[in-house]
């Protein structure tokens, strides 16, 4: 079975999902959130046709560890997605994933409207890959 990553966003949530050895993260694609509640259609067609047994939030910390507003708002989406698809949904250290993902990207001299299409599907990659790396 695969593992899903989750970048969620005020506007857009990146998608990532495993190899079905848990081994690694591959960026799948990019929700964007244009009316309410169509994301979690989304990523409910996603799980099933990927068969995804268990999903990976990204939980937004601030430095020193605490969860701010940002956090909190992750948490309850989580919360809806471990209700409404009966699986295991697992909150993630997502500290400066996607300041990372822009890093590589910028380095790669990706263009910024390109950047702006892939940065998130590269973070819930980062962020998959992450927990799956801790999992070994």
């Amino acid at each position: 079975m695969k593992i899903m990553g989750l970048d969620y966003g005020d506007r857009r949530i990146g998608v990532a999902l495993s190899d079905v050895f848990g081994w690694t993260a591959q960026g799948l694609e990019v929700i964007e959130r244009r009316r309410e509640g169509i994301e979690f259609e989304r990523i409910a067609a996603l799980v099933k046709e990927h068969e995804v047994s268990e999903i990976v939030v990204g939980l937004p910390k601030n430095m020193n560890g605490t969860i701010g507003p940002r956090g909190e708002i992750c948490m309850e989406f989580a919360g809806i997605l471990r209700e409404s698809l009966c699986l295991p949904v697992h909150l993630w250290d997502e500290r400066l994933s996607t300041v990372s993902a822009e890093r590589t990207l910028v380095e790669a001299d990706v263009s910024r409207k390109k950047r702006k299409q892939v940065v998130d599907k590269m973070a819930a990659s980062l962020i998959l890959q992450n927990y799956l790396d801790s999992k070994r």
